[in-house]
């Protein structure tokens, strides 16, 4: 334990100086081409932000307002006869808006039902089975100004409701005992 605790304390740093050694080696000046680097990605935040502060505030009112718990409780029965915890779709929504608002729906969650809980390992395996896929869009398409789109949505629902059969699947087979 105490090798991953050494390693996990010493990565970044090596990494820093792996690459600032790479670049003086080639003769490179280090820091200008940082801040190149930090400016192009102050102008791609300045860029999006306009975006980022959209979902943000629609998932906030969303939240809020009481329309998840709504929907989560009107879609229950379907859910509920496919093995998928109703309570669950605000977080598998939310999380494709907003990973941040999702967390605090995964907090609220582990709150209730407890991390250990089939529901919370099954919150817990979504968060990390898909995507903020319209986040990642409109900075996709914002900042590398990406023409030909017409498959992306498609593709990140399809890999988001396979992100989550899986992390329904992978907590009821962890839950079986072997």
């Amino acid at each position: 334990m105490s090798i991953l605790l050494f390693l996990s304390e010493v990565t970044i740093p090596l990494l820093i100086f792996c690459i600032v050694g790479y670049g003086m080696l080639n003769r490179r000046n280090v820091y200008e081409e940082f801040i190149e680097g930090a400016k192009s990605g102050l102008q791609t935040v300045i860029g999006i932000l306009p975006t980022l502060i959209g979902l943000l505030v629609a998932v906030g009112v969303l939240r809020t307002s009481g329309f998840l718990d709504f929907f989560s409780s009107l879609c229950a029965h379907v859910t509920d006869q496919i093995g998928f915890p109703s309570e669950l779709l605000p977080v598998a929504i939310i999380k494709m808006f907003s990973s941040s608002a999702a967390t605090g729906l995964l907090l609220d969650i582990f709150k209730e039902y407890g991390a250990d809980s089939m529901t919370g390992k099954m919150a817990s395996l979504m968060m990390s089975s898909t995507e903020t896929i319209f986040y990642t869009m409109s900075v996709y398409l914002m900042s590398v100004k990406v023409k030909k789109s017409r498959y992306i949505l498609p593709g990140a629902l399809l890999a988001t409701l396979a992100g989550t059969a899986a992390s329904v699947f992978l907590a009821g087979f962890q839950s079986v005992p072997h």
